[in-house]
């Protein structure tokens, strides 16, 4: 399937909401998931190309270059490329407020200090991520071990046959383009040897002592790395959840990579046992989870017995647990039970591919709901 044919719709109806909030929308994402393929789908709109340096040269007046825009949607792509980029969105903002903008990065705002101005009150912000649950018809991959082993990067999920050197070259790109240039950092082959480390870990408890001894570098080193890592996506850090009522794990992180298929590429897999199928399906939930809850946090739950839950939503005033099974009849519900002992949830969900339709099991007092991950957002009763 070609990759330009591939529609993403619910992106698009992403970025018209945010538009009805703001006049300018940053769309972030990791190199090659998909986003300049998503916004040329935007009909009658000016699409500037900023790798390009006729481009670039047609911003170095932006009031004019606003002035002689004849559609009122105007598409910066990869705009950190320009001297300037948070100037050219702010006048952009200011002095021609009926123009809708739209801006694309491999990382976010904060990643450079081109962006002097934060544009506060001016933008919203949404995260393109790899190729989703909910999406995958589109796509034409009706296998799911499949999208686990391939991941979620158009490219790769779309080729004929696995391309291990697709993943090699991206990680190349991602230090030469994201971090050499944006973060200033030197050191090759020790921030990559960090990512693969930390890729390798996906669903570990994130140890800072031992990712310091593995790569060779100090700890303050390790945790500057580890920020920019995160802050460009190729990591996703979730925290514990804690409330002081027992002892929990209250600092220790969980880090997930941000692509199963680079998971597997890391960890050498060719052929996934049912135990690395069930940590992918993790990796899958969390992208849809922040998909779902893009301005919640999302966290886990763990004491010092080990009893876990993989994920609890946490906006302050409600409380939502989540466990990721593969097969829901292996679900234990001593975790839910502690957990709900101890802090009030407004639902408790099981989320498996296996779940058909929806369902409701109660273990003693305890309601949980069993739904397959396509349902979640409606199970949530989210407006």
């Amino acid at each position: 399937m070609d990759n330009e044919l591939v529609k993403r719709p619910s992106w698009l109806e992403k970025i018209n909401s945010l538009w009805k909030k703001t006049s300018i929308v940053w769309l972030s994402g990791v190199r090659r998931s998909g986003k300049t393929t998503l916004v040329k789908e935007i009909k009658d709109a000016t699409y500037i190309n900023c790798d390009l340096p006729s481009e670039v040269e047609r911003l170095r007046d932006p009031e004019t270059f606003y002035s002689s825009c004849s559609s009122k949607i105007v598409i910066f792509d990869e705009i950190q490329n320009l001297a300037n980029p948070s100037i050219v969105l702010k006048i952009g903002a200011d002095e021609f407020s009926h123009f809708k903008i739209l801006a694309t990065g491999s990382s976010t705002l904060a990643a450079t200090e081109k962006f002097s101005d934060s544009l506060t009150g001016r933008k919203r912000s949404m995260e393109l991520s790899p190729v989703l649950y909910t999406e995958l018809n589109n796509f034409g991959i009706k296998d799911l071990s499949f999208r686990m082993i391939r991941g979620g990067l158009p490219p790769s999920l779309l080729s004929k046959e696995i391309d291990y050197d697709f993943f090699a070259e991206w990680l190349d790109s991602y230090y030469a383009r994201d971090i050499r240039e944006l973060f200033k950092i030197e050191k090759r082959s020790n921030f990559l040897k960090l990512v693969e480390i930390l890729l390798a870990s996906n669903g570990d408890l994130i140890n800072l002592s031992k990712l310091a001894t593995m790569t060779e570098l100090s700890r303050p080193t390790v945790m500057t790395y580890l920020e920019a890592i995160e802050i460009s996506h190729v990591v996703h850090i979730v925290r514990p959840f804690h409330g002081g009522k027992r002892k929990e794990i209250v600092k220790q992180g969980k880090v997930y990579g941000f692509d199963t298929g680079f998971v597997a590429y890391v960890k050498g897999y060719k052929h996934l046992r049912a135990d690395d199928q069930g940590l992918l399906w993790e990796n899958i939930t969390l992208d849809m989870l922040k998909t779902i809850f893009p301005r919640k946090t999302i966290k886990f739950w763990r004491d010092e017995n080990k009893n876990e839950i993989d994920f609890i939503v946490d906006d302050k005033s409600t409380l939502i647990a989540i466990e990721a099974k593969m097969d829901y009849k292996r679900f234990n519900p001593k975790a839910f039970k502690l957990f709900n002992s101890l802090y009030a949830t407004k639902k408790n969900f099981v989320v498996a591919p296996n779940v058909r339709k929806p369902f409701v099991k109660k273990y003693d007092s305890l309601e949980v709901h069993f739904v397959n991950l396509s349902d979640l957002k409606e199970a949530c009763d989210l407006k």
